[in-house]
C-alpha cells in the first residue's frame, strides 16, 4: 500500500484515515448558502470532463480519496477510474448510500418495476429478486437493506471502496425511529461482503453516538457538520464538543467552513484544535481553492491535539 494510501490499521485494529478528503456537493449544485452559486456550479459540472478535471486537481495535490454520493454521475466517474488504473492507481471512492432522488427519480421515469430492474445489481439478480421478495413477504429488514446496499455499490465494482457511509436522511430517519438494529445491519454487511469500513452520516452527532453504543457498535466512524459556528449542528455546539473530548468513536468533520461563512484559515486553524477529528471532507471547483485548503490543512496538523483510540 501506497504511502498515500487512506487506510491503514492501527495497532489497536482500528482504521486512520487520510486527513483531507475531497467531497462532491459542488458536481450536484449544493450550496447551502447561495442558491445562485448551487445553479452555477450545477450548469457548470453537467459535463463529465469538467467533473473530471476538478478531481484530477484535487488527486495532484495529493487528495486521493472522493467521499461521493451514488449519484448516477458518480457511476460515470467509476467508469473513467476504472478505465485507467494508470493515473489513478492511488484513487479511493467513499460511497455514501442511498441517493434517494436517484430512486425517486427512477420511479417516475420506469416506474416500480422498472426502476427494481435498473438498480438490481448485475450478478446474482435471482438470488437479489429472491432476498428483495423475501423481505417483502416476511417484513425481513436484513433482506431489504443488503439488497439496496449491493444495488449501490454495483457501480463500483473493481475499484477501492475502503469505507462505505450510510447517509444522514437515512441514518437520521432510522433514529428518530428507534430502529437501530438497521445500524447494526448495515454495519455486518459493509465489513463481510465488502471487507470495508461502515460508516454513518448524521445531523445529530450526539444522538446518533447514543445509538450506535446501545447498538453494540464500538468505536464507529462518524460524519457530521463541525465548524466554529455551530451551522447545522443539531444537538448544539456544546454537545459537540462533550463527544469529541469524551466519546469513544473516530469523527469526520463536514462543512468546516460553515458554507463560506467562516474564513479558510480561521475554520481550518479552528477544526484543527478540536481532538478526536480524524479527516476533514471538503468540496472545491478551483485548483486555487482545492491547493490552498490543502496548504492550510498541512499547516495546522502538527497542532492537532493528540488522542489515541
Amino acid at each position: 500500500m501506497s504511502e498515500n494510501a487512506t487506510l491503514t490499521e492501527t495497532s489497536a485494529g482500528a482504521t486512520h484515515m487520510d486527513r483531507l478528503l475531497f467531497g462532491d456537493n459542488q458536481f450536484f449544485g449544493v450550496n447551502h448558502m447561495s442558491e445562485e452559486k448551487a445553479r452555477a456550479q450545477a450548469m457548470r459540472f453537467q459535463n463529465l470532463d469538467a467533473v473530471m478535471a476538478v478531481l484530477d486537481t484535487a488527486y495532484d495535490e495529493g487528495i486521493t480519496t472522493f467521499m461521493c454520493t451514488t449519484h448516477e454521475r458518480i457511476a460515470e466517474v467509476a467508469g473513467r477510474v476504472r478505465s485507467n488504473p494508470a493515473r489513478y492507481p492511488d484513487f479511493r471512492f467513499y460511497p455514501c448510500m442511498p441517493y434517494a432522488h436517484k430512486y425517486a427519480d427512477a420511479v417516475t421515469e420506469y416506474g416500480m418495476l422498472g426502476a427494481i430492474r435498473r438498480f438490481l445489481p448485475d450478478e446474482g439478480m435471482m438470488n437479489a429478486m429472491l432476498r428483495g421478495g423475501s423481505s417483502i413477504a416476511k417484513k425481513d429488514a436484513e433482506g431489504l437493506i443488503t439488497l439496496l446496499v449491493d444495488a449501490e455499490m454495483a457501480a463500483f465494482r473493481g475499484l477501492s471502496t475502503p469505507v462505505i457511509w450510510l447517509q444522514n436522511v437515512v441514518v437520521d430517519l432510522l433514529l428518530g425511529l428507534g430502529f437501530t438494529d438497521a445500524f447494526v445491519i448495515f454495519a455486518q454487511h459493509i465489513k463481510k461482503r465488502y471487507n470495508a469500513e461502515p460508516g454513518f452520516i448524521t445531523m445529530n452527532l450526539p444522538l446518533l453516538l447514543d445509538a450506535l453504543e446501545k447498538a453494540g457498535i464500538e468505536n464507529p466512524l462518524v460524519c457530521s457538520n463541525i465548524n466554529k459556528i455551530g451551522f447545522r449542528m443539531s444537538g448544539g455546539i456544546d454537545g459537540y464538543a462533550e463527544a469529541l473530548a469524551g466519546r469513544t468513536f473516530r469523527a469526520v468533520a463536514m462543512s468546516v467552513f460553515a458554507s463560506g461563512a467562516i474564513p479558510a484559515r480561521e475554520a481550518i486553524e479552528w477544526i484543527s484544535e478540536q481532538p478526536n477529528i480524524q479527516s476533514i471532507v471538503f468540496g472545491a471547483s478551483s485548483q486555487a481553492n482545492i491547493r490552498s485548503t490543502k496548504q492550510l490543512v498541512d499547516e495546522f496538523s502538527g497542532s492537532r491535539p493528540k488522542r489515541e483510540r
